[in-house]
C-alpha cells in the first residue's frame, strides 16, 4: 500500500497531515531556522498548537476527499491495522 506523503516545505493551509496519532489540518505555515542552522518548517495547527519540522522531513498527507480529521485511520492510531 502506498501512503501519499508531502514535504515539509511544501505543506499549504488546508492540507491535512498525520501527526501524533491524529489528522490534523495546517491553518498556517513559516520558515525558520532548525536546531543546526538548516531550513525548518513551523506549522500552525487548525486545531490549536504548533509543531516544527525539518524542511526534508516527509509528512503522511490525507485525501481531500478523505473523512473529517480525527483519529480514524491516522498514523500511530490504535484504530490504524498495523501500529
Amino acid at each position: 500500500m502506498k501512503v501519499p506523503t508531502k514535504l515539509a516545505a511544501l505543506l499549504v493551509p488546508g492540507d491535512v497531515i498525520g501527526y501524533r496519532g491524529e489528522w490534523r489540518t495546517v491553518r498556517e505555515t513559516a520558515g525558520a531556522r532548525g536546531p543546526m542552522g538548516g531550513l525548518a518548517v513551523v506549522v500552525t495547527w487548525a486545531e490549536g498548537d504548533s509543531a516544527r519540522f525539518p524542511a526534508g522531513d516527509e509528512l503522511v498527507v490525507r485525501d481531500s476527499a478523505a473523512p473529517p480529521t480525527g483519529t480514524q485511520d491516522a498514523p500511530g492510531s490504535p484504530t490504524r491495522l498495523g501500529t
